[in-house]
């Protein structure tokens, strides 16, 4: 089995990836910004490296024949994976695995614009590399009703759809493309359905049970145009078996809830109902 390397190995896509390695038998290194004690297993090492500076990124590097780069940050992710893509090269590593965002040249979005920016630099690395798409990952539309639900009323972009796809399932993908040779831009990967904002918010409070009052808000302006156009979705790509109601009640069953601070939306309290 091969060497993998994984940035961000302690993130939410991080560590499901560095899971699934393991299981199949890699070597693994997993990189963060701080050392994390009592995670070291057989064929796991973790490995403290800020991509900010490179600092501790040429040691773990060495020997290393593949990279997963998991890592991710709203600034400064052009110039860290310029310095990945310069020690991966210096230590001889045959293939760069990229996660990217579906939408990334269509949406226009800073974050978005830099995650396509990052493609590129990896396309032109000289490396043997391969670029994957995916959708929003469940966790983060529970992330942004969760932010959201503190407000007894909640704001819902209208006419806006989302294509939550099941990080496990993102993970299982960045495996199978990690364990076989680099293969450029590889088909996008969606959840198995797009559904209306409005619909996850409502979703996620009810799972909950707290109420809250939705309000429908159309936003002008490019972004929330792109994303009524749907250019955030890969529909032919909706490859993903694990639907946003799976996801709140498998976290159900398992006692995590819907953090979202729990909701039951107050059915005809709805406004736009």
């Amino acid at each position: 089995m091969t060497t993998i390397l994984v940035t961000g190995g302690t993130g939410t896509l991080g560590r499901a990836v560095v899971g699934r390695l393991l299981a199949a038998g890699h070597d693994v290194r997993s990189l963060s910004r701080r050392p994390h004690t009592g995670t070291e297993r057989p064929r796991l090492h973790s490995y403290a490296v800020d991509l900010r500076d490179g600092s501790g990124l040429a040691p773990a590097m060495a020997g290393v024949e593949t990279v997963v780069h998991c890592a991710s940050s709203t600034s400064g992710d052009t110039e860290a994976a310029g310095r990945l893509v310069e020690a991966a090269r210096a230590a001889g590593v045959r293939h760069l695995v990229y996660i990217s965002i579906v939408g990334v040249d269509r949406v226009p979005l800073g974050y978005y614009r830099t995650k396509l920016d990052v493609e590129r630099l990896i396309e032109e690395s000289g490396l043997g590399w391969t670029v994957l798409r995916s959708t929003q990952f469940h966790d983060l539309v529970l992330r942004l009703v969760k932010a959201g639900a503190r407000l007894p009323v909640l704001p819902v972009p209208a006419g806006v759809r989302l294509q939550p796809v099941d990080v496990r399932e993102v993970a299982a993908r960045l495996v199978e493309l990690a364990s076989a040779a680099p293969a450029g831009r590889v088909a996008d990967l969606g959840g198995p359905e797009a559904r209306s904002a409005r619909d996850l918010v409502r979703d996620t409070l009810r799972a909950g049970g707290r109420r809250r009052v939705l309000v429908p808000l159309w936003v002008p302006g490019r972004l929330f145009g792109a994303l009524r156009r749907g250019e955030n979705l890969t529909l032919e790509h909706a490859d993903g078996t694990v639907g946003y109601g799976d996801f709140l009640a498998e976290r159900r069953r398992d006692g995590g809830g819907a953090e979202a601070g729990g909701a039951v939306e107050a059915g005809r309290q709805e406004a736009g109902r």
